[in-house]
């Protein structure tokens, strides 16, 4: 008797919840928190939604889960600077970096907020603010205006992007359309704005988000004269 070929859809690995959260990684990179389904998730690892159900409750869990995955490599990542204001600006820019990697994060830290992923950060930024000898009465303040900062601009960024790419439009061509609306303002009601307009389409995101880092650390060392 010739004995029948196994399917390729079989899955030869045990079924892990490190293994779920990968591929849930996969499929929102690829096609958003929309795609991120138990139905897609069972095809691409070739198991039944029981299996998965096993090791993650519902899609909620799933996505706080994948969020925390990505935030914890950062985290790891970015934790030896020289000194605690360059260990801040590497959390920072590494977690622009990842949102801008994977634009589902910031609406993930959202609906989670208070979770494990947010403080993961939360706890690495106010460890180095104690490093840099912030008054406790003015920790609470000065670490969330950072989280605040890196989350939102971070997710504004990843945000911008997404909408350029729904769009069939390049980064170029995006800031090309607002700089020439701002331009067309009327200048005795936006004058700045009119004036920000030609500057629109030369700036590098990376470079401005790094420079409101460095104005909160800026403004935490003048307060400690």
């Amino acid at each position: 008797m010739v004995k029948k070929s196994r399917s390729p859809q079989r899955r030869e690995d045990a079924l892990s919840r490190d293994r779920i959260v990968e591929v849930a990684i996969e499929l929102l990179d690829s096609t958003g928190e929309a795609g991120l389904t138990f139905r897609a998730l069972s095809e691409r690892l070739a198991t039944g939604p029981g299996a998965i159900y096993w090791h993650v409750a519902n899609k909620g869990e799933l996505l706080v889960a994948a969020c925390d995955a990505v935030i914890a490599e950062v985290m790891d990542s970015h934790t030896a600077g020289d000194t605690p204001a360059d260990t801040i600006r590497a959390l920072a820019l590494g977690m622009f970096d990842a949102m801008d990697e994977h634009p589902w994060i910031g609406t993930a830290l959202l609906q989670s907020a208070g979770q494990l992923p947010t403080v993961r950060l939360f706890e690495c930024l106010g460890q180095q603010l104690r490093a840099l000898d912030v008054p406790r009465s003015r920790e609470w303040a000065t670490a969330s205006a950072l989280l605040h900062y890196v989350l939102g601009v971070g997710g504004q960024n990843a945000a911008n992007r997404v909408s350029a790419q729904s769009r069939e439009i390049d980064r170029e061509d995006f800031l090309g359309e607002v700089a020439s609306a701002w331009a067309a303002l009327d200048e005795r009601d936006y004058p700045f704005t009119r004036s920000m307009a030609s500057q629109l389409g030369a700036h590098d995101d990376r470079e401005d988000f790094l420079a409101g880092i460095d104005l909160i650390l800026g403004g935490i060392a003048a307060r400690k004269r």
